[in-house]
């Protein structure tokens, strides 16, 4: 039985909360719903955009700060090591202090932290503060749910819910759309001082327009906390492994071996101490069931193969020299077809849907890839126009029935089980996105190689073909390299970088393959586990029927 802290109001059947740690449900007015609904959208878009800014203009931010590509990596790292495991302590602050100080409290901090990164030059400090960003971006993310829960009647809860948890996946493609413009203002200072404008905003909403109260019970324990001392460096050097492994190569570092043997350690003792708690923070036994170990596989691979969009076509684009000017009116049309995915999700929501919802989605990330093979240096970003749209729609599509699959199978148990969705769908969907860039990126590059080498093979510059294109890259570099020796050097060296970038376009090619044949395969794969025991019972079926006529 839960320990209240506080007495609350008496609410009306249809006003309670829907647990503690969730706002009660009072009946609000038509423009007092719309202003939660705009300030939800406002809050979960800075939740979503502080990371989103970074990561995408991980090469400025790289040259500006002088750092090399695996110290530029730490930046969107240490954001996601926090932001994984915050959730952890964020439901139980909700539960014992309440929603308006979470509320105060989380998106205040957020908009500190932004404001000193506009006076930070250091990579070091700079690192420290994604951190700390990462763990008020989680509370912020929250609010942006809380708040759109309160901008709809609760018959329409389940489409409120699911607009809620979509509101940050417009994120990325907005950060596309306004980085040239904010870089052009003031470098990367303009994407620091755009995230505090933001936050700062979003904390002045949220202040002003207060959620309802809700219950307040006794939440903590003292073993919550050894349990999050454990479980949060665990994620964190995972993380680490996953976004340094591929830049320092796997092999070639021993650090990335001790990185993932202290995660693996400190994940089985996290893990022994929450199964023998008698009320644990995270439901171990939950974990390990079949159906959330199902829910967790697919929820990561579906997350995946959502890369496709941005790791294999943003990299494939910038291979060819497009930066983010030329591709600001694509991720337009990506931003136009997430919210069309989102509102046609929220739309068609309800029981009978949900997997419908989740397996179109799935056939449209898989369409597109599809679309994308075959693709040759002269692509440009309009020629993703399409493709990129349908993948898009997807993209928007699957977030609200994934969180209500889950929602529904912990619920099950108890409102306790909560926090420990929560904390695997964030694991799942962080760790499925890093998973994706790792091994893609893996992939990649070895594809690269081998095409490469199969490219250069077949170069012979006896061929008269070879030796015109020579003479060509030769004749191009005459006005500025009068040395016969050195022009044929440099003419050489050009025609074997536009081997390399042939070779890089073929390998993203095979990307977008991958990627296409991983959809399809996981759109069979609850066909065949449930053909599996039909064709089972037709055959015991066919052998009684036999047996009785014999």
């Amino acid at each position: 039985m839960s320990q209240y802290i506080k007495p609350h109001p008496h609410w009306e059947d249809h006003e309670k909360p829907f647990m503690p740690g969730s706002p009660s449900a009072p009946h609000h007015e038509s423009h007092i719903r719309m202003a939660y609904g705009l300030v939800a959208i406002l809050v979960g878009l800075t939740g979503g955009l502080g990371n989103a800014l970074v990561s995408v203009n991980l090469p400025t931010l790289q040259g500006e700060l002088g750092l090399t590509p695996s110290e530029a990596a730490w930046l969107p790292a240490a954001y996601a090591m926090v932001n994984i495991t915050a959730n952890l302590l964020v439901f139980k602050f909700r539960q014992q202090y309440g929603m308006r100080l979470f509320a105060e409290i989380g998106l205040g901090l957020y908009a500190v932290l932004a404001l000193l990164h506009l006076s930070i030059n250091s990579a070091e400090s700079l690192i420290f503060l994604r951190g700390a960003s990462g763990f008020s971006g989680a509370a912020a993310s929250t609010l942006g749910v809380l708040y759109m829960l309160q901008a709809f009647p609760r018959r329409l809860l389940g489409k409120a819910l699911v607009l809620g948890v979509s509101i940050t996946q417009m994120a990325t493609p907005l950060a596309w759309v306004l980085s040239p413009s904010l870089i052009e203002l003031g470098n990367w200072h303009g994407l620091y001082s755009f995230e505090a404008g933001m936050a700062l905003c979003s904390f002045a909403a949220v202040v002003l327009l207060k959620l309802p109260p809700g219950y307040q019970i006794k939440a903590f324990e003292k073993l919550d906390f050894l349990a999050f001392a454990l479980f949060a460096p665990a994620a964190g050097l995972l993380i680490a492994f996953l976004t340094q492994g591929y830049i320092r190569w796997w092999f070639n570092d021993t650090s990335l071996a001790w990185m993932a043997m202290a995660s693996l350690f400190l994940f089985t003792v996290c893990s022994f101490l929450e199964y023998h708690r008698v009320n644990p923070l995270l439901k171990v036994r939950w974990l390990a069931q079949g159906s959330t170990i199902y829910f967790a596989v697919g929820a990561m691979i579906l997350r995946f193969i959502t890369t496709e969009q941005n790791y294999g076509m943003v990299n494939m684009l910038r291979s060819l020299g497009m930066g983010s000017e030329q591709m600001q009116p694509l991720f337009w049309v990506v931003f136009v077809g997430i919210v069309c995915g989102i509102v046609l999700s929220a739309v068609t929501f309800g029981p009978k849907t949900i997997l419908v919802q989740v397996f179109a989605a799935i056939l449209l990330i898989g369409v597109s890839s599809f679309m994308d093979f075959g693709r040759t240096s002269l692509d440009r970003p309009q020629d993703f126009f399409y493709s990129q749209f349908v993948l898009s729609i997807g993209a928007g599509m699957f977030m609200g029935p994934l969180v209500m699959i889950g929602f529904k199978q912990a619920f099950k148990y108890g409102p306790d089980h909560i926090v420990t969705f929560i904390v695997l769908l964030n694991v799942t969907q962080t760790l499925g996105g890093l998973m994706g860039t790792a091994t893609l990126s893996t992939f990649q590059q070895q594809r690269q190689q081998h095409h490469y080498a199969a490219i250069v093979s077949h170069v012979n510059v006896a061929e008269p073909l070879v030796a015109n294109r020579l003479k060509q890259q030769q004749q191009a570099v005459g006005p500025t390299v009068t040395d016969p020796m050195l022009r044929a050097a440099t003419g050489t060296a050009q025609l074997a970088q536009i081997a390399r970038r042939e070779a890089s376009v073929r390998a993203y090619n095979d990307v977008f393959l991958l990627i296409g044949i991983l959809a399809t395969g996981f759109l069979l794969w609850p066909v065949l586990l449930a053909a599996g025991p039909a064709i089972q019972s037709r055959r015991a079926q066919a052998a009684a029927g036999t047996s009785s006529n014999s």
